[in-house]
């Protein structure tokens, strides 16, 4: 992750994490998106009002792969949608957490997945996360592909035609990233303390102009309604 830089998205609780993950999908400089959640996550979660086909799914998957199935195995993986991610946040850290989590702690006991003794959402460890639960990225439109009227907030934000001209030249070619937290068995379990309150920070990782990624973020943050 050394080419991207990261953004603390001060976020507290379960419901913030939530409408988070909702806005940085949810605006009009998202050009295309991968959300992917594990199989044990889905299955785990307590049964909330639009997880249905998603724990459908999750159920046969986990029917269907053996035991020995390597859990990074692209077979354990649901390609999703940001409601779907939020509602599993929601699932593991809001008031259905408790009875999800001890699901979550079966289902690794049973499949011989020992969780590590580590603090959640530190970047560390990450490249050593197995299985990766939940997996978000956004990739935005460019800044030679922005349109003047429909984008022309980020436009402005360089604060002047020659300013965005000379970005954007100096941009062509460039991929404009999100990247969420990776998410794995020690955040959805320990993520948060007794309280709910979430023990550390989810981070966006961010490659491509700051000015940019900046006005972007502060919209985002805007929209989810963070501190």
């Amino acid at each position: 992750m050394s080419r991207l830089r990261g953004h603390p998205l001060l976020i507290a609780d379960a419901a913030a994490a939530a409408r988070a993950i909702r806005a940085l999908g949810g605006h009009r400089y998202v050009a295309s998106r991968l959300i992917l959640v594990h199989a044990f996550a889905l299955d785990a979660a307590a049964p909330l009002a639009g997880l249905e086909g998603a724990r459908a799914w999750a159920e046969g998957a986990v029917a269907a792969l053996a035991r020995g199935t390597d859990p990074r195995d692209a077979g354990w993986l649901r390609r999703s949608t940001e409601a779907e991610a939020a509602l599993v946040l929601d699932a593991f850290w809001g008031a259905a957490g408790p009875s999800s989590r001890a699901r979550l702690a079966a289902r690794l006991d049973a499949m011989g997945i020992d969780v590590p003794d580590a603090r959640p959402f530190d970047e560390r460890v990450e490249a050593a996360m197995s299985p990766i639960l939940i997996d978000a990225g956004w990739e935005l439109a460019p800044l030679d592909a922005l349109d003047p009227e429909r984008h022309k907030g980020a436009i402005q934000a360089f604060g002047g035609d020659a300013a965005f001209a000379s970005a954007r030249e100096a941009a062509r070619g460039a991929t404009d990233l999100h990247e969420l937290s990776a998410i794995g068995p020690v955040e959805l379990l320990h993520g948060v303390d007794g309280a709910g309150r979430l023990v550390d920070d989810l981070v966006v990782y961010v490659a491509g102009d700051p000015t940019y990624h900046d006005y972007v973020l502060r919209g985002v943050a805007r929209a989810a309604k963070l501190v």
